[in-house]
């Protein structure tokens, strides 16, 4: 029997991360997970891998964790819509990160990269978007315009370096398992459930279990063709309004209602006075104006037959997702806390 080669997981005790390490675990995959933090080891009690610290934006850091490692799981990035500097903190590290992770890679040998994209490097001037639209013209977000630029530099450094490179494109992550602080998606279905969404912004998302992702990672890893891009997500986009019907459903007891739908300038001058107390206090805000131009209304839904078709990907559906993801976090609601 063949040993399994070794797999580095960078941005591990994250959300996706974390799980794509699990996944890789119990496939009998030895796993290197590197985080920030080394003291931040509580999402990996219990898991049998090696964890070491390592940088996105050091790159010795990242030589030394990619010594050995065959396949190179690149999740680390940060993953934020709010920062107080958002070029410094968001848009500079995903860049230099990609950057150094590859440049890294190729110093250590590595063979293959599966490079975690985002929904975000996609248009949706067409719908259902799919990966051969190409990538989004909207340059009003940091994030999105770092997740963009950052996915097109890591095909080109890929290329240059001779490593075969795979990007994944996941949509809004829920699911266990789930450590604090949530991730962005994640806390939107636990705001709703603390009944801190009270008014239809009109927004969707296309939840997706973060255990599909996981394994739509792998897949990739195993099946996807060099130079491919491919989406993890469902069909379908759904409103916050319809995921709060089904947090209503699920949890009569919570008495949750459903936001109320108000004027566009009315949420405008609410997000507005919200970007203020943010400014203040250095805590994204809730809501943004920019949140309410980019996506009130934008449906982001998606032709999914290329991850179906050539990674065999097949995720449980957004509804299902959403309600395993609510039932997760009402069980855990004191650790989460």
């Amino acid at each position: 029997m063949t040993q399994k080669k070794l797999a580095l997981v960078t941005g591990a005790n994250g959300h996706l991360g974390n799980n794509v390490a699990r996944l890789l675990l119990s496939k009998g995959i030895p796993v290197r997970a590197s985080v920030r933090n080394i003291q931040n080891k509580e999402s990996f009690v219990g898991l049998n891998c090696e964890v070491v610290q390592a940088d996105i934006t050091d790159k010795q850091s990242l030589v030394n964790a990619l010594q050995g490692v065959e396949v190179f799981y690149a999740v680390g990035a940060a993953f934020k819509l709010w920062a107080k500097n958002p070029k410094k903190e968001i848009y500079d590290v995903n860049l230099e990160g990609t950057k150094l992770q590859i440049e890294a890679a190729a110093e250590a040998g590595v063979k293959r990269i599966v490079y975690v994209s985002s929904i975000a490097a996609l248009d949706y001037s067409k719908l259902p978007t799919k990966e051969s639209y190409g990538y989004n013209p909207d340059r009003r977000d940091t994030y999105y315009n770092s997740k963009n630029d950052a996915e097109k530099l890591a095909f080109e450094l890929a290329e240059k370096h001779n490593i075969e490179l795979v990007a994944v494109l996941p949509s809004a992550m829920i699911g266990s398992e789930a450590f604090m602080p949530l991730n962005v998606s994640y806390n939107i279905i636990n705001l709703i459930l603390q009944k801190e969404i009270p008014v239809e912004t009109n927004i969707t998302l296309n939840w997706i279990d973060v255990k599909d992702v996981a394994k739509g990672c792998y897949l990739a890893a195993t099946k996807g063709r060099n130079g491919e891009r491919y989406i993890l997500a469902n069909e379908k986009c759904t409103s916050i309004k319809d995921t709060t019907k089904i947090a209503k459903e699920l949890f009569p007891e919570l008495k949750i209602k459903l936001p109320t739908a108000v004027p566009k300038p009315i949420l405008y001058t609410v997000a507005w006075f919200m970007e203020i107390g943010s400014k203040i206090s250095g805590k994204a805000p809730l809501l943004t104006t920019k949140d309410i131009a980019m996506f009130s209304g934008l449906q982001q839904d998606f032709d999914t037959s290329k991850a179906r078709t050539e990674l065999g990907f097949n995720p449980k559906s957004s509804a299902q997702a959403v309600k395993e993801a609510m039932i997760y976090l009402r069980e855990n609601e004191k650790r989460m806390r």
